[in-house]
């Protein structure tokens, strides 16, 4: 398994590289199909919760990440691992109980395995100023097999993201599923509307 790790504003030890290396065992027993990690760990010049980090694993099937914020990077580090343990858990559940049902999306051929719209084995990050201001945008561009609402839920839950980007197989259109309180769910569908012709 290959590991990539990336300091933000911080110098990452050997320490940390040690720690994370026992964190990772657990992750190759959980998902022996994971052949890459990468760990963002950033430190914020901010009061609370300054430390964060980010994991994020690919492999054959969905991209799955976790990240957490803590005063310590050590704790914020224990917190993401364990969101993360719980996700892929979570996934090996759903391949044990869906197989046979339907095709995994790494079985059919010539389907991209779908990426999460912040991360993703194959997207392109781009930050740059926002005009005058001092607002940073970061583009992402990310390739996705078409799928179905329920899939598209999965794949949320699985990268911890509040929204999800894909192309629903039901309608054809492009859709957001976003989270909204407690276990409730909204989903916009983009309707492409073609300008009026000039006059």
């Amino acid at each position: 398994m290959d590991l990539t790790v990336t300091g933000r504003h911080i110098q990452v030890s050997q320490q940390l590289r040690e720690r994370l290396d026992d964190r990772l065992d657990k992750v190759a027993q959980l998902a022996p199909t994971i052949h890459r990690v990468d760990v963002v760990v950033t430190h914020e010049r901010q009061a609370r919760n300054s430390e964060s980090v980010e994991v994020t694993c690919y492999g054959r099937g969905p991209v799955i990440r976790a990240e957490a914020s803590a005063d310590d990077k050590y704790a914020a580090l224990d917190a993401a691992f364990d969101k993360l343990t719980e996700r892929l858990r979570r996934a090996a559940d759903r391949r044990r109980v869906s197989r046979g049902k339907r095709p995994e999306t790494g079985d059919v051929p010539g389907a991209a395995a779908p990426v999460a719209v912040a991360t993703g084995l194959d997207a392109v990050d781009e930050a740059g100023a926002f005009g005058d201001s001092p607002i940073e945008v970061r583009e992402k561009v990310h390739s996705s097999a078409p799928m179905s609402l329920e899939d598209a839920l999965n794949e949320m839950e699985l990268v911890g993201h509040d929204f999800y980007l894909f192309h629903d197989v039901e309608t054809g259109k492009p859709s957001v599923l976003y989270r909204r309180r407690g276990w409730s769910y909204g989903v916009i569908h983009l309707d492409l509307v073609e300008p009026a012709p000039a006059s």
